[in-house]
């Protein structure tokens, strides 16, 4: 099917974002084209969590291309992340065809896949100036408060206080990529005082999120083996960003941050395990 032709069988809100994904190779399913199913809420919390890790993951890779640390594994973590849209797309957009959104979470997700569409434009270009990745942070951050909003209104469908859970632990996700973003900017000597703010920020923000979720009720064998690899993780991770923006440091900082980001996912996934048991 030609761009044309699959740009004339969706929603014409639609069009513009259809075709930048399909000229970049890459195509999010349209919310309106779904199968008439539904998702769970706990399901839903964990994919439209991920989009906030998504849009920092993106810019990560980008910087980190630029800046040519493993530029191998820089491009094979781009394609994971567009990969990752397609599926989180694809499972969000059950609930849209079946009536299960309200009119607001609606409107916020198709907003979320033009602003996914946006940096994913951005970042099709090789980087060749410190502007592009600026630019392209820039417009992670935009898909990262739309994607937090969304969120935030489903864990609020879901009116039970574990639902919380399954967002904070997926927040973790999302820390982990933008800590190595802005070590990664701040290599790039982006001097600014957000990004070294941010930093600081994020890095408490996660340790206090750690605690949290230890001291959550909601608790199996499994969570508490993946809370203390978590932890482990986390130390690498605090390790690096702490070291100078050398080689080594970069390296570091990229390789310990796709592991930690490894670990909080499947601790998100059984988050949502457990709060698809108390939804039934």
């Amino acid at each position: 099917m030609s761009v044309r032709e699959f740009s004339a069988a969706v929603m014409p809100c639609q069009r513009r974002v259809v075709v930048q994904w399909m000229a970049a190779g890459v195509l999010l399913p349209t919310w309106s084209g779904a199968a008439q199913a539904q998702i769970s809420l706990s399901g839903a919390i964990n994919y439209a969590g991920w989009f906030r890790a998504l849009s920092q993951r993106m810019a990560k890779a980008y910087c980190q291309q630029y800046l040519q640390v493993l530029p191998a594994a820089a491009v094979d973590v781009m394609g994971q992340a567009r990969k990752r849209a397609l599926s989180g797309s694809a499972e969000l957009a059950k609930g849209l065809q079946s009536g299960q959104w309200p009119a607001e979470v609606g409107r916020q997700l198709d907003e979320v896949q033009k602003q996914f569409a946006l940096i994913n434009q951005l970042t099709t270009a090789p980087a060749t100036r410190t502007a592009m990745v600026v630019a392209a942070s820039d417009q992670a951050d935009r898909t990262l408060l739309i994607a937090q909003a969304v969120t935030d209104n489903i864990e609020k469908m879901a009116q039970v206080p574990s639902a919380r859970l399954v967002g904070l632990a997926g927040r973790q996700r999302m820390l982990s990529q933008r800590l190595a973003k802005n070590y990664f900017l701040s290599a790039a000597k982006v001097e600014s005082k957000l990004v070294q703010a941010q930093l600081a920020s994020d890095a408490a923000d996660f340790r206090q999120a750690l605690l949290t979720l230890k001291a959550a009720p909601v608790s199996t064998p499994a969570i508490r083996n993946e809370l203390e690899l978590a932890d482990s993780q986390w130390l690498f991770f605090d390790a690096a960003l702490r070291r100078p923006a050398d080689a080594a440091g970069l390296g570091a900082v990229a390789t310990t941050s796709e592991r930690l980001l490894d670990v909080m996912d499947k601790l998100t996934g059984l988050y949502d395990a457990a709060l698809r048991e108390v939804l039934g």
